[in-house]
This record gives C-alpha cells, sequence and structure tokens, in this order.
C-alpha cells in the first residue's frame, strides 16, 4: 500500500440509531456531514427542510410545507399519500439558533414535544432528536407505528442537501 493511500481518509456511512431513552421518549441519533449553522438552515427554511424530511421511499409527496421557526411561531406539513392527505402541524416552544429547536406535536391528542439539538464538531454535526410523550402509552404506539422507520433514509437525505449546500 502506498503512503498516499494510508492517509486518504476512509468513506464511511454515518449511522442513524433510534431508541427509547425512557418510557416516554424515543431518541433519534445521527451525525451529519455538515456545520451546525447549515443544518440549523435546513430544518428552519421551509424550501430547504421540503428537499429532504420525507423519505422518497415512503411514496409521500409534501404539498406544502410553512415553517416559522421563532418562540410561538407554528409549522404546518400537508402531505399526499395513496389517495388522501394529512397535515402535520404545532408550534415552536424554544429556538436557539443554530443549537436546539423545540416544537410541538398537535395533529394527535398523543403528540409528542419534539427537541433538536445539535453539537458542531470539526464540521460534522452530531443531531439529536427526541421526541418526549404524554404517556408511556402513546411511545408505545410510535415505536410500533413504524413513525421512525424512514429516520435512516431522511438523514441521507439531509447529509445529501447539506453537500450540495457547501458546494
Amino acid at each position: 500500500m502506498d503512503a498516499r493511500s494510508e492517509n486518504q481518509p476512509i468513506a464511511s456511512k454515518n449511522r442513524t440509531t433510534v431508541e427509547r431513552s425512557s418510557e416516554r421518549e424515543i431518541l433519534v441519533t445521527r451525525t451529519v456531514n455538515g456545520p451546525a449553522r447549515l443544518v440549523w438552515e435546513a430544518w428552519t427554511k421551509a424550501e430547504l427542510f421540503k428537499q429532504w424530511w420525507v423519505p422518497k421511499s415512503f411514496g409521500l409527496t409534501l404539498l406544502s410545507c410553512e415553517v416559522d421557526a421563532r418562540v410561538g411561531g407554528k409549522y404546518r406539513l400537508v402531505f399526499r399519500h395513496g389517495g388522501g392527505e394529512m397535515a402535520f402541524f404545532g408550534k415552536y416552544l424554544e429556538v436557539i439558533p443554530n443549537s436546539r429547536l423545540v416544537w410541538t406535536n398537535e395533529e394527535t391528542e398523543g403528540g409528542a414535544i419534539s427537541t433538536l439539538t445539535l453539537e458542531e464538531k470539526a464540521g460534522k454535526t452530531l443531531v439529536l432528536l427526541r421526541d418526549l410523550f404524554p404517556s408511556k402509552e402513546a411511545c408505545d404506539a410510535a415505536m410500533t407505528s413504524g413513525e421512525k422507520d424512514g429516520s435512516g433514509e431522511t438523514f441521507e437525505q439531509l447529509d445529501a442537501l447539506l453537500v450540495a449546500l457547501a458546494g
């Protein structure tokens, strides 16, 4: 092996983990290839968010995306799946640019409070997404519904967007 190839970084795929961190909480963890500033923009600017959030394999079409990422601001996502539409919506409770975003999920009675935390190190960002449910039963339902099944694909799409934004 020559010295040049030994010094080349080994390309590795970032891994997304989805785990139950308590009886009422689900934690999704992923390191993405981009600075926290760009990850933040991808979460808080509707024109960027709609480019990566929906897993392509799910057969969903994002019809509209509204994001007003400020304390008290609201978001609304409307999807088409098959012949019907469904909406996800809520409001932002905490907004700390490039670091932390907290929002409600109000489309169901058992909706979670979601907390996004970004930690940048050496040009990469550790993304922690916590969903805190009002009860163990609501968390159980989310875990068995397949709600988090597309997380890996979604974050791969975010990685691709970050490469394009940094380019």
